[in-house]
């Protein structure tokens, strides 16, 4: 709306002036705007737009008379600073023999009184002129401006770029951040000595980054400056995962209600820190309200608009704002500013009004001799012109820390630098078509445009000028530091640099020991919406509130996160897995039966035990082997199931250690066979008992003949020969293997043997288990045999224990996990071998060592005796 009524403005001016033109020949000042001003001529005319006074008052508009010119009140000593450093960056240009030689520099100067129609009026003023009138209908000549040096604000830049711009007309401005402007189709004359917002709002999220405060406030105000800063806040937070808990505009009309509900969020929020994008004008309201309340404990945030104000350097700010840190763009030095401003005298050209008005503030007096306005209830004094300025301490003098009055250095010495070079174009080489160069005494504001993009030179502090493709400055910030002072007030320290380069990118130097903070730790606060999870968890957002707020859940087991606010946690390789803490990742544990384990060292004491007695009943058969109990029944197969016995109760340590292919092969083909040679030497007990009971009978007494000892011997060998060809094949086809096992524990690698073959392992229990089933049966048929020691019935019974077991072993065996399988495999070869040793030979011990008298053959054979 105010773009368009302003370009009607215009258009309407140059309308008004074109019908001048075609009635009288010349061109005609239709009218004067009412500025404050100052101006010095010269062969070129720089224009400058300031910040002179803080407020613009428009009259009332009764649309019944020509309403009155708007005027400007509060002076602004800083902007009339910024107004003298253009006039002495020209004067100094004037009096240097190397920079545009037998040329002068002019200006003409304006206060916009930080208003946009202000604003705009100058920038009108200085595009058109300011001539009664102007007969040259051709134009040719100079423009009335070769550039202008402002506006300060975002805004008033925008409207004035978007007119000018269609002109041509260069634009360098010293304050004027918004990255709006950086547009080049939009502002395509518009260029600046002050880094735009996209740097300072990366160089203020950097800072964020560096204390870890990811839970902020934002403030800004309503204002290109202050919404497009915010836009591009919101935008880089949430590229680095940072959350904004509030963002808030600060009201324009400085409505109390809106204030006080600012203030109340601010302390309501658990953000420590609040980062404010906004002129001191739209801050100074909520300060106030701050101060009021006396709300303590935030860290403040100042972007370069408010950084450096002084309106906040008294001691009543400095319990609230104390520590504040803030980005301002780079001080600089200039030597010869400090006397040139003390020099400074009013003028009686009212077109220098600029310096009666500033006079007159300075020094509490007035030039109007005949009706001297009241302060309060004391006179003014009169002017006389004459007052000592170095007998003032104000920020007019104070060149202590030149930042705004530095870059308005630049500007000027920019567009005399372009000029310069414009200026030392030779013939024929020129960049314009034709290898054309710029006509001086036509001179075209485009034509300067051009040698200002490519402008660079080194000021006398040493910092190198130059404009990116964009028409922006290099990015370098000073971070700054609000510190109390002796006398109770606020001092700016600077504790930091900030500086992005092409190469580097954006890089924060800071001097933390030198930063003040105004808490009670005098540690940097913390500003986080969730605490940072540690190492082992992971990050669970909380639904409906940013990403900056999250629980820790723990990570599961097998899952790892080794990073701090990790986002999900790693899954642990297959043969890992997670340590207690879920920080690291650790080989999982081999589970086997070891011997080292009290069930590892049991087991083998069973099997050793087992073993002895095996070896000791042999000894005692060895010892006794001619006596009849002995003897009876074919002592041969008596060592041979004895031998076998004890093969079957070491074929455990097979079963115990690490699996290795040797032991995994041997343990289930000793098993095998042992336990084959055991139940078929019991089967042919078995069937020598029935042989020798039938050899008794008139009806057989031939039966022993065909089963003699030879006859013993063969059958076992070649029963056992039969498994010996089953755990051949089943180990040359399919043999058992060390396999890590993973399904029984996920926390754990179960090492153990795989069988390989299903069909072989299943073959040689069926086959183990037809033979025992046969001696079983046969042993039970002859348990009723008429000897006084009939073997047969401890064979039934030794059998039944035998089976019994076995038979338990399949549903054990199957629902134990891992090592605990092996020991149940283990229990039952124990369990069956020590079944087999007592049932049939502890009969027989107990007769040959306690009651050798019963060791006989009339005794073994007594029921038979009787009969007799």
């Amino acid at each position: 709306m105010w773009l368009t009524l302003c370009f009607s403005l215009y258009m309407s001016f140059n309308c008004i002036s074109a019908d001048s033109v075609l009635r009288s020949g010349t061109c005609l000042l239709q009218g004067r705007f009412k500025l404050n001003g100052m101006c010095k001529d010269g062969d070129f005319i720089l224009g400058g737009l300031f910040h002179v006074h803080f407020f613009t008052v428009f009259p009332d508009l009764s649309f019944r008379m020509e309403p009155e010119q708007p005027y400007c009140e509060k002076f602004n000593m800083e902007g009339f600073q910024h107004a003298q450093t253009m006039a002495f960056a020209i004067d100094e240009i004037n009096k240097n023999p190397n920079l545009l030689p037998n040329i002068t520099l002019g200006y003409h100067l304006y206060d916009n009184c930080v208003m946009l129609g202000m604003a705009f009026r100058a920038a009108m003023s200085l595009s058109s002129g300011t001539e009664e009138s102007f007969s040259n209908l051709n134009c040719t000549g100079p423009p009335p401006v070769i550039g202008i040096v402002g506006d300060a604000s975002s805004t008033p830049s925008i409207a004035i770029s978007s007119v000018l711009g269609l002109f041509q007309v260069p634009i360098v401005s010293h304050y004027a951040t918004c990255s709006c402007l950086s547009d080049r189709k939009k502002y395509p004359s518009f260029f600046r000595t002050i880094p735009s917002d996209a740097f300072q709002v990366r160089a203020m999220v950097q800072i964020l980054r560096h204390f870890e405060w990811t839970w902020v406030g934002l403030l800004y105000s309503d204002d290109d400056y202050g919404i497009y800063a915010a836009q591009l806040f919101l935008q880089e937070m949430q590229l680095f995962g940072h959350c904004v808990a509030f963002s808030e505009i600060l009201p324009n009309d400085h409505n109390p209600r809106d204030i006080q509900r600012i203030t109340g969020l601010i302390q309501a929020s658990t953000a420590r820190v609040v980062v404010v994008f906004a002129l001191s004008s739209y801050l100074l309201p909520l300060m106030d309200e701050v101060v009021l309340q006396n709300m303590t404990g935030r860290q403040w945030i100042a972007s370069e608009a408010w950084a450096t104000s002084l309106e906040y350097h008294t001691p009543r700010f400095l319990p609230f704002l104390g520590g504040t840190l803030g980005i301002a763009i780079r001080r600089g030095e200039i030597q010869g500013l400090y006397d040139f401003l003390l020099h400074l005298h009013p003028s009686n050209d009212p077109r220098n009004n600029m310096l009666r008005i500033f006079w007159e503030n300075m020094f509490g007096c007035s030039f109007e001799t005949g009706d001297r306005k009241s302060d309060g209830e004391h006179l003014k004094k009169v002017c006389t012109g004459h007052e000592d300025l170095s007998n003032t301490n104000t920020t007019y003098t104070d060149v202590s820390g030149l930042r705004a009055s530095y870059n308005v250095y630049k500007a000027v010495y920019a567009l005399a630098h372009a000029l310069h070079d414009l200026m030392q174009c030779e013939e024929g080489r020129g960049p314009f078509s034709g290898n054309k160069c710029a006509d001086i005494i036509n001179l075209k504001p485009w034509q300067l445009v051009h040698y200002l993009q490519k402008v660079n030179f080194t000021t006398g502090f040493g910092d190198n000028v130059s404009f990116d493709k964009n028409g922006d400055a290099l990015a370098i910030y000073d971070v700054l530091n609000w510190q109390p002072s002796s006398d109770g007030s606020i001092t700016v320290h600077k504790v930091g640099v900030v500086n992005e380069g092409v190469a580097t990118g954006m890089v924060l130097t800071l001097d933390e020991d030198a930063i003040y903070w105004n808490f009670e730790t005098k540690k940097p606060p913390r500003s986080v919406c969730s605490e940072s999870c540690p190492r082992g968890t992971r990050r669970a957002t909380r639904k409906g509130l940013p990403v900056c707020c999250f629980d820790c859940l723990p990570c599961g087991d097998g899952e790892i996160s080794n990073t701090t606010d990790a986002i999900e946690c790693t899954v642990c390789p297959e043969d890992f897995w997670s340590n207690p803490d879920k920080d690291q990742c650790v080989p999982k544990e081999v589970e086997f039966l070891s011997y080292e384990e009290p069930l590892g060292i049991s087991l083998t004491s069973a099997s050793l035990l087992g073993a002895c007695f095996c070896a000791l009943v042999m000894v005692i058969f060895a010892f006794h082997h001619n006596t009849p109990i002995v003897r009876a029944n074919n002592s041969e197969l008596s060592f041979l199931l004895l031998l076998s016995l004890k093969l079957c109760f070491l074929c455990v340590l097979l079963f115990i250690g690490r699996p290795e292919l040797w032991t995994c092969q041997l343990r289930h083909a000793v098993f095998g066979i042992s336990f084959v040679l055991c139940v078929s030497s019991i089967l042919v007990k078995t069937m020598v008992v029935i042989a020798v009971f039938k050899s008794s009978r008139p009806e057989g007494k031939g039966a022993m003949k065909w089963f003699g000892a030879i006859q013993q011997r063969c059958t076992v060998l070649v029963l056992t020969a039969l498994q010996v060809v089953i755990c051949a094949v089943w180990l040359s086809t399919a043999s058992p293997t060390p396999h890590k096992n993973n399904q029984y524990t996920r926390s754990k690698i179960v090492y153990e043997c795989a069988i390989g073959s299903v069909a072989g392992f299943s073959m040689l229990l069926g086959y183990i288990g037809l033979l025992a089933a046969i001696s079983f049966l046969l042993a039970f048929l002859a348990r009723n045999l008429p000897d006084n020691f009939n073997e047969a019935k401890f064979i039934t019974f030794s059998m039944l224990i035998f089976c019994a077991v076995w038979i338990a072993f399949v549903p054990a065996y199957v629902s134990s996990p891992g090592k605990y399988a092996v020991a149940v495999d283990i229990f039952a070869i124990l369990a069956s071998s020590f079944g087999l040793l007592v049932a049939i030979f502890a009969p027989k011990c107990y007769i040959i060592l306690l009651h050798p008298e019963r060791n006989t053959k009339n005794a073994i054979m007594g029921r038979e005796t009787q009969k007799k």
